[in-house]
């Protein structure tokens, strides 16, 4: 490692070091030990894939969380797979009700990828599903017909799958 590689350690976890651990410590059901461990393995990953943490991919603290959160469920399922350890059916999820924090990062995720669509993908998007308008209401909202609204909601949720994988967030 060198004093450039230690320096971008040293500003991710000077800037996004107790906000990880926090939601790490969501992620780990409050074993602290499991904590720090997502929090080294998140921080190794960004060290590994630096070109993840380009702005212009999106936001660093996005990639962070998410990648801490699939590293917890990929622990979970290599536990869940051994002999002789306890199993259950349930992912390491946090309450419903104290997963603020997952929610807020989905929610930033999320608006960054819509961001990255065409005006006309964004647009029948946010018509049909944060809306909850009928492809004929979109269609009249939008003044196109309804078969333009369904393609267009094809080839929408098709480029916001791409960007979300461009974003690291989904393989």
């Amino acid at each position: 490692m060198n004093d450039q590689d230690a320096e971008l350690l040293r500003a991710l976890q000077d800037e996004h070091g107790d906000a990880l651990y926090a939601h790490a410590v969501r992620l780990a059901g409050g074993d602290r030990q499991q904590a720090e461990d997502l929090v080294q393995e998140t921080l190794l990953r960004a060290w590994r894939y630096p070109e993840a943490l380009d702005p212009e991919r999106g936001a660093v603290r996005s990639w962070l969380f998410t990648t801490a959160r699939n590293l917890a469920i990929d622990a979970w399922r290599r536990r869940s797979v051994r002999v002789g350890e306890v199993m259950t059916d349930v992912l390491p999820e946090p309450p419903p009700d104290t997963d603020e924090a997952d929610r807020a990062v989905e929610a930033w995720t999320v608006a960054e990828a819509l961001a990255r669509l065409s005006q006309q993908h964004r647009d029948v998007l946010i018509e049909c599903f944060y809306r909850g308008h009928s492809v004929a209401e979109a269609a009249a909202r939008l003044g196109v017909p309804p078969g333009t609204v369904k393609s267009r909601t094809h080839y929408a949720l098709r480029s916001l799958r791409m960007a979300l994988n461009e974003m690291g967030v989904t393989g």
